[in-house]
């Protein structure tokens, strides 16, 4: 299987990267247990994942600021990917992606992270209001500045993408992927200017793992009901049909259904990792079964399209 790797000054990273917006709680995701995060960080660590993912956004600044605690005396041994781009308006999420907030962005996340250096900076989401090429101007500058080692880009299109790979170095893309999402477009365009692609979401936000039997009554402001669209209504049906085919491969490889979702978005054609998000030591270590977890030709066709 063919992917470019994610090298940033000579650092590799893991196939499997460590998301962390769950571990910053908040309305997203419900509040957490700070000693449970911190454990999580050093059991993906223990497990071999080097590269952790996380953004102001998450937990508004919790998951940066317990990432700067998880991470004291150990920030050489992690590749840590930030983002920029959205902001707090009124108390609500709104984008921004112009020169001084994208510096103020990455000023402020320094400082919660407790280091003088992001390894991968990333915009998050496109901003209608501003051009693409002059937000990837001002990583440049952050990366003339020393401040970030590499730029990246998150949820583009094709199109837009080969947009940026002409403005600026675009060292990696995100996008979700998962049995539920399908590949995004942008996936053939990595493959073709050998950049780097992180999947997330390849759980669909929890509901793959098989915990859900019954559609849950989520709070509005939670990430499972606003973002991932199938927690209710007929979508919640249609996504039991995939999570108990990822339950049967599951039993049958007698590993955890997470592991399967995850590996089958791994074993995608151009895929060089993905992102798995965790609140537990438990959670980590069934995701990184994913790692050893080899499925054939035939599993992965019964997973996507139920037949073999």
């Amino acid at each position: 299987m063919a992917f470019a790797p994610l090298v940033v000054q000579g650092f590799k990273a893991s196939r499997m990267g460590l998301g962390t917006w769950a571990l910053g709680g908040g309305s997203d995701w419900g509040p957490g247990d700070e000693a449970e995060a911190l454990n999580t960080v050093s059991a993906a660590l223990e497990k071999g994942i080097n590269l952790i993912d996380v953004s102001p956004v998450y937990g508004r600044g919790r998951a940066e600021e317990l990432l700067g605690k998880a991470l004291k005396g150990r920030r050489s041994r992690v590749l840590l990917a930030d983002k920029c781009g959205i902001i707090f308006k009124n108390g609500r999420p709104d984008h921004d992606l112009s020169t001084p907030s994208i510096m103020a962005d990455c000023e402020a996340s320094l400082k919660r992270l407790q280091t003088d250096y992001i390894d991968l900076y990333q915009i998050h989401w496109p901003d209608p209001k501003i051009p693409l090429e002059a937000a990837l101007k001002a990583l440049t500058r952050l990366k003339e500045q020393g401040k970030i080692r590499a730029a990246g880009v998150c949820n583009l299109t094709a199109g837009a993408l080969k947009t940026a790979c002409e403005t600026a170095d675009v060292a990696c893309v995100q996008g979700q992927l998962s049995l539920l999402a399908g590949a995004p477009d942008s996936l053939s365009v990595c493959a073709q200017e050998q950049i780097a692609f992180y999947g997330y979401g390849a759980l669909g936000g929890g509901i793959l793992s098989g915990k859900y039997k019954a559609a849950p009554n989520f709070r509005r402001c939670d990430a499972r009901r606003y973002f991932y669209k199938y927690y209710y209504g007929p979508a919640f049906e249609q996504a039991q049909i995939t999570a108990r085919r990822v339950q049967k491969v599951a039993a049958n490889k007698q590993v955890p259904p997470s592991a399967v979702a995850l590996a089958w978005a791994l074993a995608q054609e151009g895929v060089s990792g993905v992102l798995s998000g965790a609140r537990s030591l438990r959670q980590v270590c069934e995701n990184a079964l994913a790692l050893t977890l080899a499925l054939t030709p035939q599993e992965q066709e019964y997973l996507q399209y139920g037949k073999y």
